[in-house]
This record gives C-alpha cells, structure tokens and sequence, in this order.
C-alpha cells in the first residue's frame, strides 16, 4: 500500500502541477472570451430554460394526440439532466473540499474557487453543447453522449484513442470521486456524531443506492430531480441561519478572501500558513472537485437531455457550476470564515460541522453529518451512471450490469478503507480525466461557437441526431 500511495502521490503531483492549472483555466478563460462572456451574460436565461425544461411529459395538440416536438428526443427532462449533473457535485466537494481548501491553501483558497467556477461555466457550456450535438443512440435506444462521443464523432475515428483513454479514466475515478470518497466521508461523519459503526453505514448506502443505481438513468433522474432541489435549498438555509449569527463577521471574512488570494498568510495557532501558490493551487483543485467543469463528467448526463437543441442545454447545463460553487460552497466557506475554528488546525468535514456547531451549538453538527449524507448519496447516484457509460463505450452495451453491480459493491469497502489513500486516488484520477476532454474541448470550440451564433441570431441549430455518426 505505501509504494502504491508513494506512486500516487509522484502521479499527482505532476497531473495537478502548474500545467493542469493552466489547461483547466486557459481552457476556461479561451472559452469564455470566445464566447464573449456569454455564460455570464445569459445567467437569467439559463434559470429561465431550467425552470421551462421542469416538465418532460410530451406535449398534446387540440385533438388531444402526441404532438413531436424539437425537444422530445432523449430519455429525461433538460431540468432532470441537470439535476442528475448536479447530484454528482454537489457532494463531500461542497462540505469536505471547501474545508480542505482554506486548511491547506488559507481563505484566499476561496477566491481561486469563485475564478475556476466563473470560468468553468463556459467550461461547463461547452461540454453541454458538444454532448448533445454529437451523442448516439445505443442498442438499447438509449441516448448516449459525453467527452468520449464528441472525441469520436467530432474529432474522427483518428482521435478513437483519446476517447477511450478519457474512458478509461471516468470508468476507475468514479470508484473514487463518486463511491469510495462519499461512502467514507459519510461514515467518518455518522461515526463521529451519531456513533453509527463505519461498516453499518456502508451497508446501508449499499442497499438504498443499489436500488436505485440498478435501475438506470431514468430511476437515477427521478431521483435526483426530487432530492436535490430539496437538499440544496435546505443546506443553504442552514448556512444563512450560522451567518445571520455571524453577521459582525461576514465583512472580515471576505477582506481574509479577496486579501489571502494574492498575500501568503502565516501560521497562526493550529494552522500551519500557506503561500499564494498554496492558496491558487488547492482553491482550483477542489473547486474542480466540488463542480467538475473540465473533467468531462455532467455532458454524460445532458446527452440524455429530452433536446435537440445542444445551445439549449449547454445554457442549463452551465447553471450547475454557478450553483454548486458561486451559491453552495461559498455559504460553506463564509461558515467556516466567519467562525475562528479554521485556525485551531482542523480540516475536512469535521471543520465544517465545528463551524456550523460553533454558531448553532448542539445541532450544528447533525445538520452537516445529514447534509453530507445526503450529499454523498446522491453524487453516488449520479456518478455510478458517469462510470457506467464510460464502461459501455469501452466494452460495450451488455456490460452495464457488470458495473452496477461492481459499483454498488464498492460501496462498503469505501466506508472503511483509509481516507487519505481514497482522497489522493480521487484527485489524481480527476485530473487525468481532464487532460483528454480539456484537449477535445479546445479543438472543437470553433463548433461551439458557430453553434452559439447561430442560436442566438436565430438560425436554426442542427440537431446530432442528423449527423453522420460513421457507425
């Protein structure tokens, strides 16, 4: 274990040095300005789209029959879609990695998570765009799409490979990122408050995700359509409930934020201090952990968006960076900042329950231990679909089952396995997912943009479906 962890640790140190950061962020910053900052600029229009994308029952004309609309392809609703991208980030990143940024990079950390998210939203819209303009339909009439599918279909066959490394590495990090990550920092939480034993926990997980993972897309969208909307809005009331407490505080937070994101701040009582290559360094690294633009992931889910409209999604699609980061971690860092517990050395999920305790003193710490709970369980849902596609393309349609049920079983072991080893598996395979879908994003970004003016000065958007896939 310890020559696997030492040659982990070598591997990531490379993958998040100096060149991914300035992939994930170049990348990002050519998007946005190619776009004209239009993900910016188009926010109302993507919470518009959403809330219209809510209903996926097929419309009915004045005789009362079906009627085929534009956006009748694919298996859920473009609200659904990204809901189901959303549960796979709203997760340990939003509680855990919030944390873990500002003990390891300080409170400027925050500021480098807000940078990665705003450009990650034209980040995000790109992988949106490319998903459903170039997705299949499988054996089983089931919509596919993502990374792997845009490398194919956009890039040609010549690029095959890349597309099956980006495979490859989606299929083992969801092991990591999206199972073994969340069923142990569950575990530690339900064991530290509730005194329920680790391995209970993961049998539990195991059950309730298992009967949802081995029904598909369509149980998993359900699902998260249902669970996190509730879920977020109500740890976002728990968080302004601990800063109405900490009002005095708000103002002296966000002047360590803005002021620690170009300044080194020094060690003071437990903490141990942190340069600003520390601060920029762990704010995008857990910013991309807690939002996933880059890695490739959500287009997995908005290629089964009911649309043939790919400027469509990607205008939903880019809504989940700026809730799950602008919205839900900057209410966990503001917690955390607004409280002097991030100075007595603790880090993780348990610097953000003493925060919340701190302020709500005897329920603070239940409300993250069940937040996180819930959190984790559904980014296992959405991330066991994330693996099972990328498992599909590269072995095919009848091995999804193999992998559901693998997946499922992962669970427990995850739940009592030793965090740091999971954490630093995690993170590695994160980054080398990103490497193939930031390259793929860059050289099909001339389609993107072509796409986006046409949307927008009203020509027609060809859907994917019409075009010549060369099965």
């Amino acid at each position: 274990m310890e020559t696997l962890t030492s040659l982990l640790g070598a591997i990531n140190g490379v993958v998040w040095g100096p060149l991914m950061l300035v992939l994930l962020l170049g990348v990002g910053i050519y998007l946005q300005i190619g776009l004209k900052l239009m993900p910016i600029r188009k926010l109302g229009m993507g919470f518009k789209l959403m809330w219209q994308g809510r209903d996926a029952k097929p419309k009915t004309g004045p005789d009362g029959k079906p009627v085929t609309q534009a956006s009748d392809e694919g298996e859920i609703s473009p609200f659904n879609a990204l809901m189901t991208a959303l549960s796979a980030t709203i997760g340990t990143g939003n509680i855990a990695g919030v944390a873990t940024a500002i003990a390891l990079g300080g409170p400027g950390a925050v500021f480098w998570m807000w940078i990665t998210a705003l450009v990650g939203m034209a980040t995000k819209f790109a992988e949106a765009v490319l998903a459903v303009r170039y997705r299949e339909t499988d054996s089983t009439g089931y919509h596919v799409g993502g990374p792997m599918f845009y490398i194919k279909n956009g890039l040609g066959r010549k690029w095959l490979w890349l597309g099956g490394l980006f495979s490859f590495f989606g299929a083992i990090a969801a092991f990591g990122i999206g199972n073994t990550v969340q069923s142990n920092s569950v575990a530690d939480a339900m064991d530290a408050t509730f005194g329920v034993p680790h391995w209970l926990t993961g049998v539990i997980i195991m059950v309730l995700a298992g009967a949802v993972i081995l029904g598909g897309i369509k149980r998993i969208a359900k699902v998260a359509g249902k669970l996190v909307p509730i879920m977020g809005i109500a740890y976002v009331i728990a968080g302004l409930l601990v800063l109405i407490v900490n009002a005095g505080q708000i103002g002296e937070a966000f002047g360590l934020i803005f002021y620690y994101a170009f300044n080194p701040i020094a060690a003071a009582g437990g903490f141990a201090g942190a340069a600003v290559m520390a601060a920029i360094r762990f704010g995008v690294a857990r910013g991309i952990f807690s939002n996933e633009a880059g890695l490739g992931s959500a287009p997995i889910a908005h290629a089964a968006a009911q649309t043939k409209n790919p400027v469509r999604q990607g205008l939903i699609a880019m809504l989940g960076t700026f809730i799950d980061t602008i919205i839900v971690c900057t209410i966990t860092a503001l917690v955390i900042l607004t409280s002097t517990v991030w100075m007595d050395g603790e880090a993780g999920a348990s610097l953000t329950a003493l925060s919340f305790d701190a302020a709500l003193p005897g329920f603070g710490n239940q409300i993250v231990a069940i937040a996180l709970a819930i959190f984790a369980f559904t980014t296992i849902l959405g991330w066991s679909f994330y693996g099972e596609k990328c498992f599909q393309f590269l072995f095919g349609t009848r091995s999804i089952m193999l992998y559901r049920v693998l997946f499922v079983l992962a669970i427990p072991l995850g739940a009592i396995a030793q965090l740091g080893f999971i954490w630093l598996m995690a993170d590695t395979f994160n980054a080398m997912m990103a490497i193939p879908n930031l390259i793929a994003l860059a050289l099909l970004s001339p389609v993107v943009f072509k796409l986006t003016r046409d949307y927008f000065s009203g020509k027609e958007v060809l859907p994917g479906e019409a075009l010549d896939h060369d099965k």
